[in-house]
């Protein structure tokens, strides 16, 4: 019985489980800003591209 009184304190203060599930909550939002920016930079170079082929027409 001590044996598994000792287990399952050791398995509370175990935080690895939580580390990585911080570590992919981060990486999911880098991932969405780098997808939001890159949308906003294509729209703006293909306004500026629009921008340059009409005036060279």
């Amino acid at each position: 019985m001590h044996t598994l009184i000792a287990q399952l304190k050791a398995f509370q203060r175990d935080e690895d489980g939580v580390t990585a599930i911080e570590y992919g909550l981060i990486a999911a939002l880098i991932a969405v800003v780098i997808i939001a920016t890159v949308q906003t930079v294509g729209t703006n170079l293909s306004t500026i591209y629009s921008y340059i082929g009409a005036s060279l027409a």
